[in-house]
């Protein structure tokens, strides 16, 4: 039987699904001659155990790369689609 903080772990465990980025490559491809492109951004998530594609507008994938290259550490909730970046280097 499950003493009390395994179970608090086991039920946050199952109510998020986060995972580490480890890694991250940015793409684009185009779609056609003269149309736009289209960017992405690709997660390396726990050293390879997961990935999530993003896929964004030219604005937002240049605010995600800044906020990857100046964070500690970024984490991904795999349920709600929501990047986290934790200790950011604000300066200069």
């Amino acid at each position: 039987m499950p003493d009390g903080n395994d179970a608090q772990e086991q039920q946050l465990e199952r109510r998020y699904k986060i995972r580490q980025v480890t890694d991250y490559q940015a793409s684009w491809t185009e779609r056609g001659r003269g149309e736009p492109g289209k960017f992405t951004i690709q997660l390396i998530l726990d050293k390879g155990v997961d990935e999530y594609i993003i896929e964004a507008n030219s604005d937002d994938v240049d605010v995600i790369l800044k906020l990857l290259k100046r964070a500690d550490h970024a984490m991904f909730d795999m349920e709600r689609k929501v990047l986290m970046f934790e200790n950011l280097d604000i300066g200069d």
